[in-house]
């Protein structure tokens, strides 16, 4: 069985997002979740733990006849995309102006037992 969660437009970028994501696929639920309160020091691994969190609680919410253990779950996949980017400008010396990226990404999980 499978659940799925997604979280969309997060204020991060897709490269530091894909960093974290790399660490915990494949890894077991429990294993990720201790690898993202403690080890990571990146801001978005807070918003992993809670897709990840949202996912298990997908799955369960599924599942009403059947118990199922959270630490039993593996993630299956994870995959960061790019989102929108909002474009602003910033006054620059002699008159003339300079682009700020500020840029977004989704994150999507898919646990499996």
């Amino acid at each position: 069985m499978e659940s799925k969660a997604t979280a969309k437009y997060l204020r991060t970028t897709a490269r530091k997002a894909r960093l974290v994501a790399d660490e915990v696929r494949g890894k077991m639920v429990g294993d990720a979740l201790g690898l993202l309160e403690f080890s990571i020091k990146k801001d978005v691994a807070i918003d992993f733990s809670k897709l990840i969190k949202s996912a298990v609680a997908n799955m369960q919410s599924k599942n009403l006849d059947v118990t199922v253990d959270a630490d039993a779950l593996k993630i299956k996949e994870i995959y960061v995309n790019e989102g929108p980017v909002l474009k602003r400008f910033r006054a620059k010396a002699q008159g003339r102006a300079g682009p700020i990226l500020k840029k977004m990404c989704h994150i999507s999980v898919v646990v499996s037992n």
